[in-house]
């Protein structure tokens, strides 16, 4: 193949988000930042769980599994495990990932797999007509509740942290330059790397609007902004016990921070825990010569390879 431009990951039919939705934003910029990092459609999968977000998969040129709710993280983890050469790229909404999904979230942190989370966050189910989500601020009436929720939100990137996702970063669905910066630099970091986007539901967030993000309301003075650039995210892989106690220190002040203006940009590039394929590979010193992936496991006319008879032998009782 020649050289991969933008158009070899776009798909040649219309989708169905509402006008204005933070999606497309972020499909565009996923577009933008495979073809920048040179991969070719065959070299990547794109999982998606349920929900508007859980539609991305089908506008990407490349492999695309459309996943069950919540589940998209163990079905990402599955491909990447069983081919360690693709670019495997998981996208969900903060319904699916921070609630049915939580588990599966904080249990993917554990493996440090090599692969890219991208959360969509609007705050709203909005699929299934705006009922308020897990990252919804306590307090906060969208027009689809009859009153305020009365329950916390999730900090995604603590959640992250806490689990132990190695690669951390913010941005913001129309933010297209910063994002497909931050989901290459996302897909380049050899671990599990999340990336939370921020994004207006036009639908049904009428309180977090496009308009909003912008600060239409105040002079046009944008409500998200890039990290200082003083600030310093990696950790480096020989980096003693008091430097990694004052990058997360900082990570925590960063994550945490309220008010205006919400920030942007790699919170967190920790290159000091081994990736779980590694950590395989030294346990099974095949696997990176012949993952699962790669295996005969049928002859010509599609009959398994696997001789089962003799676990048969093994289990069976008189």
């Amino acid at each position: 193949m020649a050289t991969v431009t933008v158009k070899d990951f776009q798909v040649g039919f219309p989708n169905d988000w509402c006008p204005g939705c933070g999606d497309f934003g972020i499909l565009n910029s996923l577009h933008q930042a495979l073809a920048g990092l040179g991969l070719k459609p065959h070299e990547v999968a794109v999982f998606g769980g349920i929900g508007c977000s859980g539609k991305t998969q089908y506008y990407v040129n490349a492999y695309d599994v459309h996943t069950l709710h919540g589940r998209v993280l163990p079905y990402a983890t599955g491909a990447k495990l069983a081919n360690p050469e693709l670019t495997v790229v998981a996208v969900g909404g903060d319904g699916d990932g921070m609630a049915i999904g939580a588990g599966h979230f904080v249990n993917a942190g554990r493996s440090n797999l090599d692969l890219t989370y991208i959360l969509h966050n609007n705050e709203v189910y909005g699929l299934t007509k705006g009922q308020a989500s897990p990252t919804l601020p306590m307090g906060s009436q969208t027009k689809s509740l009859p009153e305020p929720t009365i329950q916390g939100s999730v900090n995604p990137l603590m959640l992250a942290l806490a689990s132990g996702y190695t690669w951390i970063g913010r941005g913001y669905a129309f933010d297209v330059r910063g994002l497909v910066e931050l989901i290459q630099r996302a897909i380049r970091h050899k671990g599990l790397s999340f990336l939370e986007v921020l994004q207006p539901c036009p639908t049904y967030n009428n309180l977090h609007t496009k308009a909003w993000f912008a600060g239409k309301d105040q002079g046009g003075v944008p409500r998200v902004a890039p990290l200082d650039p003083s600030y310093d995210p990696v950790i480096e892989p020989d980096a003693g016990e008091g430097a990694v106690r004052a990058r997360l220190g900082a990570f925590v002040v960063e994550a945490t921070r309220g008010g205006e203006p919400i920030r942007t940009g790699v919170f967190l590039e920790n290159l000091s825990v081994p990736d779980l394929g590694e950590r395989l590979a030294q346990r099974l010193p095949a696997y990176r010569h012949a993952p699962p992936a790669h295996r005969v496991v049928a002859d010509a006319k599609g009959r398994s390879n696997a001789d089962l008879t003799p676990l048969f032998a093994e289990v069976a009782v008189s």
